[in-house]
C-alpha cells in the first residue's frame, strides 16, 4: 500500500506466483487484475464498478468478476447508490470492507519490551499489546515472540491476513535473522518459526527498513531520498533512495550500528569496542544519563548526537539525501542529541542544491515499525504493491 514506488524487496515475484519467467499464466493476470481493483479502492476511496473499469483501463465484464471475487472474499463491500444520483439506474459504489481483514503486526526493537498491535484494512489499530522482554535472548525470545503472537491472533474479531514483524539484525529476504547480537540470534529462521507455530504467513523485515516503508507509506517521508534511523536495542537505518529500498547484496545496507567511531570505546554487543551502537543505542544512553541531573545529561545526550552525526554525514553526502529521520525514545532522541546530530551533520558535508540536510523526529512516534509491518504483510497478501 505503499504511496510511492514499492521497494524491491516487497514487490510480488513470478517467483510468488508460481509461474515460470517470461511466461504469464491466466492466474497471474488475475492476481494483476485484483491488485489493480484493490490499489484503486484503498488509495481512492468507495468507487462504481464502471468508474473502477474507466481508472483501470479493464474491461467492464472483468472488472465485474474480480469486484464479485472480492465480495465474496469479504475483502470489499457494497455500500450503496451515489449521493445525488437522479438520472438513469443508480450506480452502487463499492468500497474496501475495513473489517474484512487483520493484520498482526510485532515490532521487536525496543529494548525492554516486545510491541504488537492488531491492525484492520484501514490501518487503524484495534488493539495494542506488549509483553516485556526481561533481558530474554535465544529461543527465550523467540518463544516470547510466539506467544505475543498467538495472543494477538486469538483476539482478532475476524480474519487475520498474516503476520509483519520488523526486527533488529541483518534479516534476509526470506525472513531469516542471521544477526541480531541484541536478542541473541544467529541465522534464526524467524519467518518459518512464526508460520509452522500459528499457521499463518508472516513477513519479517529488518526494523529500520520497516520504519522507513512506514514513513514513506503513512508519514512525511518520500520513497525518492529517505534516511531513517531506528534507535532502540540496536541502532540500524533504512534508506530509501530513487523508490527503492537499499538493502545491498547480503542485505546488510543501512547497518550504521558497527561503524566504528571511538577506538577504545566502550565494549559492544558485537563483540568489538567503540562500534556506533555501544554508544548511541537506548540502554547505553539511559545507563549513561542516570542520576545526572537536566545539565549534565543534556551534555551526554548532545555528545551522542555528535558520534551519530559523524556517521550519517558521509552518508548523506554519498546518496544526496537531505531528508534524515530518527526513530525511538522522543525522550531521549528529540532535543540535545537531535540538535547535536543535525549540527554536525551541516558542519560536514556541503550541499548542492538549495535545500540543506534536515534531521527531523519521525511523524509517527513510537509506531513506525508497526505500520510498516502492517504495510509489509498488506502488501504482499493483497497484490497491493
Amino acid at each position: 500500500m505503499a504511496r510511492n514506488a514499492a521497494p524491491a524487496d516487497v514487490r510480488r515475484s513470478s517467483a510468488r506466483s508460481g509461474s515460470p519467467a517470461g511466461k504469464i499464466l491466466p492466474s497471474d493476470a488475475r492476481i494483476h487484475h485484483r491488485a489493480l481493483v484493490l490499489q484503486h479502492l484503498f488509495d481512492g476511496g468507495p468507487v462504481s464498478r464502471a468508474d473502477l473499469a474507466r481508472l483501470t483501463g479493464l474491461a467492464r465484464v472483468t472488472v465485474s468478476d474480480v469486484v464479485a471475487d472480492l465480495l465474496d472474499s469479504g475483502l470489499i463491500v457494497e455500500l450503496g447508490v451515489r449521493p445525488g444520483t437522479h438520472m438513469g439506474k443508480p450506480a452502487t459504489l463499492v468500497g474496501v470492507n475495513v473489517t474484512g481483514g487483520f493484520v498482526v503486526c510485532l515490532d521487536l526493537s525496543d529494548d525492554a519490551v516486545l510491541r504488537g498491535a492488531l491492525v484492520d484494512l484501514a490501518g487503524s489499530r484495534v488493539k495494542t499489546t506488549e509483553v516485556d522482554l526481561d533481558g530474554a535472548t535465544g529461543q527465550d525470545a523467540v518463544d516470547k515472540t510466539i506467544a505475543l503472537t498467538k495472543h494477538l491472533i486469538k483476539t482478532s474479531p475476524g480474519r487475520v491476513l498474516g503476520i509483519g514483524v520488523g526486527t533488529p539484525g541483518v534479516v534476509t529476504v526470506d525472513g531469516v535473522v542471521r544477526r541480531a547480537p541484541n536478542l541473541g540470534w544467529t541465522n534464526v529462521d524467524l519467518r518459518t518459526e512464526l508460520e509452522e507455530a500459528v499457521g499463518y504467513p508472516a513477513y519479517v523485515a529488518n526494523d529500520a527498513d520497516t520504519a522507513a516503508l512506514a514513513e514513506d507509506t503513512f508519514g512525511e517521508g518520500s520513497g525518492s531520498g529517505l534516511l531513517l534511523v531506528e534507535i532502540g536495542h540496536g541502532v540500524g537505518a533504512g534508506i530509501l533512495l530513487d523508490g527503492s529500498l537499499l538493502r545491498g547484496p547480503d542485505g546488510t545496507a543501512g547497518e550504521i550500528g558497527h561503524v566504528n567511531v571511538l577506538a577504545d570505546g566502550p565494549e559492544c554487543s558485537c563483540g568489538r569496542r567503540g562500534c556506533l551502537e555501544s554508544l548511541v543505542a537506548v540502554p547505553r544512553l539511559r545507563a549513561k544519563i542516570k542520576g545526572l541531573s537536566e545539565a549534565e545529561a543534556a551534555g551526554v545526550l548532545a555528545a551522542a548526537g555528535r558520534q551519530l552525526g559523524k556517521i550519517l554525514a558521509p552518508i548523506t553526502q554519498a546518496l544526496g539525501l537531505r531528508d534524515v529521520v530518527l526513530s525511538g525514545p522522543d525522550e531521549l532522541l528529540n532535543g540535545p542529541l537531535l540538535q547535536a546530530a543535525e549540527s554536525t551533520v551541516l558542519a560536514l558535508t556541503r550541499p548542492f542544491g538549495e535545500q540543506h540536510v534536515r534531521l527531523r523526529m519521525s511523524g509517527l512516534g513510537h509506531d513506525g515499525v508497526l505500520a510498516g509491518a502492517a504495510a509489509h504483510v498488506l502488501d504482499r497478501e493483497l497484490g497491493l504493491s
